[in-house]
């Protein structure tokens, strides 16, 4: 199987981004999304002579948010890079985030702006792991942990109303545990905002400030997908 790998990038490194990889990979030619109807995700694909295929894809779909004016868009100047940049779909960096991040044992959530965080609270709440007990005991401790994980849930979408109500998003960046985070989001307190436009689901270690600074840089950065040549490794 043919390696692939991930990346972020913010749209102003986009330029750079690419200019790197025409130096590795050679000259490249580009497609876009608007050539394959079965893709509506504004992603271009990026194939260089050496057979290496970067496939960029915007935070969110065309259309999904009012794009920069001339002033804000990205425009590169490296050989190859305009008809990238002109392709895809830009989104203004001075977009609300609201940024909601619970893991079991806490939660960080906040609001971005320019990739920099506005406004933020951080908090820990203790959610019991499971148990190899059985019987009564597992039963204990399984409403126990629910009990828990309800309250941590609770507390997170109380915290993360205050800080929207205060400056409202425009799309919204989850993450941490995939199902603690879709409860809190359907919080009545939340359900204002429960219908958002929704960034991809990011993957991360236990919300502490730091982990939130970084999704605040990267929530409205493109998703890069690289393949690498058949026959090579990355």
């Amino acid at each position: 199987m043919t390696p692939s790998r991930s990346v972020l990038v913010e749209a102003g490194r986009l330029e750079g981004w690419l200019a790197r990889f025409e130096a590795r990979n050679g000259p490249f030619s580009v497609h876009s999304a608007q050539a394959m109807p079965e893709r509506a995700d504004g992603s271009v694909t990026v194939t260089a002579v050496n057979g290496c295929i970067a496939v960029l894809t915007p935070p969110l779909p065309p259309g999904t948010l009012p794009g920069p004016g001339p002033e804000g868009a990205v425009r590169g100047s490296a050989e190859g890079a305009g008809p990238v940049l002109d392709l895809l779909p830009a989104v203004d960096p001075a977009t609300t985030v609201g940024i909601l991040l619970v893991r079991r044992g806490g939660y960080s959530v906040g609001v971005a702006r320019d990739g920099g965080v506005v406004s933020s609270k951080t908090g820990t709440r203790y959610v019991q792991g499971r148990t190899a007990a059985g019987g009564w005991s597992q039963q204990r401790f399984a409403r126990r942990r629910a009990n828990q994980a309800d309250a941590l849930v609770e507390e997170t979408a109380a915290r993360a109303a205050a800080l929207f109500g205060a400056h409202p998003p425009s799309c919204l960046q989850l993450g941490g545990d995939r199902t603690l985070a879709t409860g809190a989001l359907g919080e009545p307190v939340l359900s204002r905002f429960a219908g958002l436009p929704q960034v991809p689901f990011l993957t991360v270690p236990d919300p502490r400030f730091a982990v939130l600074k970084e999704a605040a840089r990267t929530a409205l950065a493109v998703r890069i997908t690289v393949t690498d040549p058949p026959g090579e490794s990355p």
